[in-house]
């Protein structure tokens, strides 16, 4: 275990022992942030040697790294947990059962923070509803701050003295920790199986992402998810969205006679979906949801909607990577559970639909104790071939054949991507193939194989630029 003793000659505020668990971007921004306002910060990591330790504050002189040292937990004034840290780490549990304040950033940021927070969380589509009201907010001439969960610790959000609005993205492990957030406007986006390993089942997860409601002032609610319905206050104001026909004063969804859809409040049409960028069901839920979050944020209509058809969505969520041999290939690498792949095979198979195709779905990883036969009805309906890779992928495929799976869905273990590309041009390469579309959609956690999932979706895309790039020799005279 690496330690550095405390230095004996500074002064701390109340000599209020403050000690970060974990040593990641999250506990970086923390422990520089009480060393500034003048605490005596201890940080301890199970790392022997934190990617971060050479950027801590000189300040920060009591470094316990290769273990979470129990014994500074228990000296502690309040403990600052990292998200990737569980509350039941033994050292950590043992803090809490001596009554010791455990919190994490995102505590520390909402007691700071002096400007509204929209506040955002849910099972899928947090960073692209994130950072698409940091956009409308932008293009309203708004000195927007966008973080949390996205990337940019909430904390690192105040040193800008001219921030007017806070949008954070949370994660149910930072909302765990979290009381009273206070936030102008909060949201549960959708309720779906995820993290399952961390929070034991369903209703801890649940009670885990409601805490964002807490102390909030305003409410944005899923029509179609009943487990994003807080218990609030009856009057307290609150907008719905919903992919049917709105009610006064809520989103939703239109269809003329012709079949064209547009996003709606209450009977106002307010755009085609035609004109959006971004395209599936989701993402017109997506769309909806940063239009009720901007507008109970006090943003105009007419600058969200904008911005809304410039909105050309996020690096591996069902992003379109390219066409090769007459198939598409959309890389959904951030569909890391079920929910967000249910989502995707939904948006993407009914745009595939009505030309008779069928996707070939990519799945496999760490499964995080999910139940995936849940995925089968919308497998049967849109998917033709299913790989698997992975850590996990003999238990999809197990969970998958026990859920009434349709006889038309062949099933193939890859194992890697490398193999799953040799056998998507097996399969492309027959003229009976259904095939339009591959996706991946793992529906799964990516470190059995890489670093996160940008590095997955990253791989992907590289894979497909080389097919391209094959086709397009295949296809040179000399």
């Amino acid at each position: 275990m690496t330690t550095f003793a405390a230095t004996d000659t500074l002064t701390y505020k109340d000599n209020a022992l403050q000690v970060v668990v974990g040593l990641g971007q999250s506990g970086l921004s923390a422990a520089r942030y009480l060393s500034e306002q003048g605490y005596l910060v201890a940080v301890t990591d199970g790392q022997s040697a934190p990617a971060f330790a050479n950027e801590l504050p000189a300040a920060v002189s009591i470094r316990q790294f290769g273990a979470i040292d129990a014994e500074l937990l228990q000296k502690a004034a309040r403990i600052i947990i990292s998200p990737g840290i569980s509350l039941e780490t033994e050292a950590v549990a043992a803090a809490r059962q001596a009554n010791i304040p455990i919190v994490s950033d995102i505590q520390l940021f909402c007691e700071a923070c002096e400007v509204p927070i929209v506040a955002i969380t849910g099972s899928n589509a947090k960073s692209t509803v994130t950072t698409l009201v940091g956009e409308m907010a932008a293009d309203a001439g708004i000195e927007v701050g966008v973080g949390g969960n996205i990337g940019v610790p909430a904390l690192n959000l105040l040193s800008n003295s001219k921030m007017e609005l806070a949008v954070l993205e949370l994660s149910s492990f930072q909302l765990e920790t979290v009381t009273n957030l206070g936030a102008q406007v909060a949201t549960v986006l959708n309720m779906s199986p995820d993290h399952l390993d961390r929070h034991g089942d369903m209703l801890g997860y649940h009670q885990a992402k409601h805490r964002i409601f807490q102390g909030a002032k305003s409410v944005v609610i899923n029509r179609e998810d009943a487990l994003t319905r807080p218990l609030v206050a009856d009057n307290l104001p609150r907008i719905s969205i919903g992919i049917h026909a709105p009610n006064k004063d809520q989103y939703g969804l239109v269809t003329d006679t012709n079949g064209e859809t547009y996003l709606a409040r209450g009977t106002e049409r307010l755009l085609s979906a035609d004109k959006l960028i971004i395209k599936g069901r989701h993402n017109l839920l997506n769309a909806q949801a940063a239009l009720a979050l901007g507008e109970l944020a006090g943003l105009p209509i007419d600058s969200m909607l904008a911005t809304l058809q410039r909105f050309t969505g996020l690096d591996h969520r069902c992003q379109y990577v390219a066409t090769a041999a007459g198939v598409d290939y959309f890389n959904d690498s951030k569909g890391t559970n079920i929910g967000s792949t249910m989502a995707a095979i939904e948006g993407l198979g009914a745009v595939y639909a009505p030309k008779d195709g069928k996707l070939l779905l990519i799945l496999g990883g760490q499964g995080k104790a999910q139940q995936f036969g849940e995925l089968t009805p919308f497998i049967n309906q849109y998917v033709s071939q299913v790989l698997f890779i992975g850590e996990d992928s003999q238990q999809i495929e197990q969970h998958l054949r026990g859920a009434n799976l349709s006889d038309e869905v062949v099933l193939h273990q890859c194992q890697t991507l490398d193999k799953a590309f040799n056998m998507i041009q097996q399969v492309t390469a027959s003229s009976l193939s259904q095939v339009q579309a591959v996706l991946l959609s793992p529906a799964c956690a990516s470190f059995d194989q890489f670093s996160g999932y940008a590095e997955r979706g990253d791989y992907f895309s590289g894979l497909v630029t080389q097919l391209v790039t094959k086709n397009a020799d295949d296809d040179t005279w000399v």
